[in-house]
């Protein structure tokens, strides 16, 4: 077996792994999910029929977009928090006249692809991704240019309220006063709705969560038998969300980052949640990080909310 020392460079990854894996309720962070491999997954997930959060949003962000402009003004900074759509952010570019777009990503060759694909739709405009986890502190590039934040799709339920709360007071201390931010919100809505598409009849999804194991095999010397697992995904209502778990088929044990790890039968790893809100909690989120809700837009059925921020002189500080 490989020694744990052997995994200093991988990193964070290689630590939360092994911190997980140890506990009674194994997890590991939903950010893991998106190497390369897995954000080319999600971004097959989101054509798919079952999973509706993506075409909804392009269809509010079709209507909205012109608004937003009007709202904000040209001549921003555009920072986006994870690697573009090649859908949703052109829309927003074309109708911001932006002086910049800066994508930031934990996943270096995917943002490096999309930022990319991004420049030459755009060759005006100057790109700069920054690979690093937007959940984290990073450093923004010196462009002189007020920022409008973009954090599109549902990525902000997978975390709990309070951590999301902490995550955009962040936000508005980096972007400063007078920046603006156009986040989404997937709402509340029938349990079948939600457990359908993220749990699709073609194992798209499956494929997206069953991808982490692989990952630990490719970078941590890891010797997880995949067939000794399978996708879960469940509703919790009392929580308001989606569960995406990892279930162990038979009893089975592996080696993870220079460490073994083993599962019984039912056992799961504990790999993604997406919270699901209302209307109310999502504008006393935005208070409570700082930040003034401003204008929103919802589809008509309810299913998906942009909203769109500005923060204050008098915004709470992180």
């Amino acid at each position: 077996m490989a020694d744990a020392d052997e995994f200093e460079g991988a990193g964070d990854f290689a630590r939360d792994v092994r911190a997980g894996l140890a506990q009674a309720q194994k997890v590991i962070p939903a950010r893991w999910l998106y190497d390369r491999r897995g954000s080319e997954i999600f971004e097959a997930i989101t054509d798919l029929a079952d999973y509706y959060p993506t075409r909804t949003e392009v269809a509010i962000l079709v209507d909205f977009a012109g608004d937003v402009a009007d709202a904000v003004g040209p001549g921003r900074a555009v920072i986006e928090f994870g690697s573009g759509s090649s859908t949703k952010t052109p829309l927003l570019l074309r109708a911001v006249a932006p002086a910049a777009y800066v994508p930031v990503d934990i996943s270096g060759a995917f943002l490096r692809a999309s930022a990319g694909a991004l420049a030459a739709d755009f060759p005006g405009l100057a790109v700069h991704p920054v690979e690093g986890d937007f959940t984290r502190r990073f450093a923004l590039p010196a462009l002189g240019a007020p920022w409008l934040g973009f954090f599109p799709g549902s990525t902000i339920g997978n975390l709990t309220p309070a951590a999301a709360v902490d995550l955009l007071r962040g936000w508005g201390g980096l972007l400063g006063a007078g920046s603006w931010l156009l986040i989404g919100f997937d709402l509340a809505k029938d349990s079948g709705v939600l457990e359908a598409a993220y749990d699709d009849s073609e194992g798209v999804t499956a494929a997206f969560n069953l991808n982490l194991l692989a990952r630990i095999n490719r970078e941590l010397a890891g010797t997880v038998r995949l067939s000794d697992f399978r996708h879960l995904a469940l509703w919790n209502a009392a929580a308001s969300r989606v569960e995406m778990h990892l279930e162990a088929l038979r009893d089975t044990a592996f080696e993870a980052a220079g460490q073994r790890f083993s599962m019984r039968a039912g056992e799961t790893i504990h790999t993604e949640n997406s919270h699901k809100w209302t209307l109310d909690a999502v504008r006393l989120m935005g208070r409570a990080a700082g930040w003034t809700p401003v204008t929103s837009r919802e589809d008509a059925q309810g299913w998906f909310s942009l909203q769109l921020w500005r923060r204050d002189a008098g915004g709470m500080q992180p």
